[in-house]
């Protein structure tokens, strides 16, 4: 790993403290790059995003994507963890803190709201990120794109009822215009560019050498993402530094406990780290986009539900660049392939 990589936590840290003085030394360019939106995608946000997920797509070999019906435990793996546990358990998270441990310097009124915004957080599993996270942990980016797209496509069925059980508002209505286009902006576009740059390079030996160049971009990427997040939400971190502090304890209750039963699970099942270390990354990450624009639609721009979902994506980075470590460290502990 080159000396950029591997104190990448140290220039993420800095890229927050950079993002807030940013917000607050040039409200005007942070408002403009706010202002870049369509269906609560932000298009400069979206475009570093391609810029990550890009170089793991040139890494995904269609040839083999009907391999991964034989390695299925990792996917089975990702698709209890997100559809039947994660939602539940970060609904039971978000009323224990909201309504007994925080009450005290809660509003009830608050309360509800933060609880909601994190029970939109929990069932919305990752699309875009996941694919950073794969990529800094070695994974296998055929496989992780599998695990993404039949997440995605049980969402589209699964979001909206699970929501509504868990709020008890039947009315939701899911910003399908968001899902749309974050699907094509983060996972449709990068593909085709990655399948297109695959067959242009011809030979393995050149891929890999066009992957090992583009990487670091992706890694800039990252960094120049966290800026502009902390910068947009600059002024909500100064103003409403405990709230903002109270709603991340239950954001990370869940998304570490939520890592420790996906990664556990693949472990005891023999799942290859190549496999096992996306699959537990997707559960713990959120697609912040769809959660945030339900939040706006629901209850407003200015809700509690709206700056609990903003949390959320506060905290992400920090927490998956610390999972990443994590799962790089205990690589050697998983089989290099899958038992049967």
């Amino acid at each position: 790993m080159s000396i950029f990589e591997r104190y990448l936590t140290v220039w993420v840290a800095l890229a927050m403290v950079g993002g807030v003085l940013i917000g607050l030394v040039a409200p005007g360019l942070v408002q403009l790059i706010a202002s870049a939106e369509v269906a609560s995608v932000n298009l400069v946000v979206a475009l570093l995003i391609w810029a990550m997920v890009y170089p793991m797509m040139v890494g995904v070999d269609f040839g083999a994507v009907a391999g991964v019906a034989r390695q299925p435990r990792g996917l089975i793996v990702t698709l209890v963890v997100n559809w039947l546990i994660k939602p539940f358990t970060m609904a039971f998270l978000a009323v224990l803190f909201f309504e007994h441990v925080f009450a005290p310097w809660i509003e009830p009124e608050d309360a509800a709201q933060y609880t909601a915004g994190l029970i939109l957080l929990g069932a919305a599993p990752c699309t875009a990120m996941v694919f950073v996270w794969s990529q800094l942990t070695k994974g296998d980016a055929t496989y992780t794109l599998v695990q993404v797209s039949v997440n995605d496509l049980i969402m589209v069925v699964a979001f909206a009822p699970i929501v509504a059980f868990l709020l008890g508002v039947t009315d939701i209505q899911v910003p399908w215009q968001t899902l749309v286009l974050v699907t094509v902006l983060y996972v449709v576009l990068p593909l085709i560019a990655g399948l297109i740059t695959r067959r242009t390079l011809g030979s393995p030996q050149a891929i890999d050498a066009f992957s090992a160049r583009v990487k670091p971009w992706s890694v800039m990427g990252l960094i120049a993402t966290v800026v502009i997040l902390f910068g947009l939400q600059g002024q909500t971190i100064l103003v409403k530094p405990l709230v903002i502090v109270l709603i991340a304890v239950p954001i990370l209750i869940q998304s570490y406990g939520i890592f420790a039963l996906a990664y556990g699970a693949a472990y005891a099942l023999k799942v290859p780290h190549r496999i096992a270390a996306p699959c537990a990354m997707i559960g713990t990450s959120n697609f912040f986009e769809l959660a945030v624009a339900v939040a706006i639609s629901l209850f407003g721009l200015n809700s509690g539900a709206a700056l609990a979902t903003v949390v959320g994506v506060l905290v992400e980075v920090p927490v998956m660049l610390s999972l990443v470590a994590f799962a790089n460290r205990t690589r050697a502990r998983f089989p290099k392939k899958e038992m049967i």
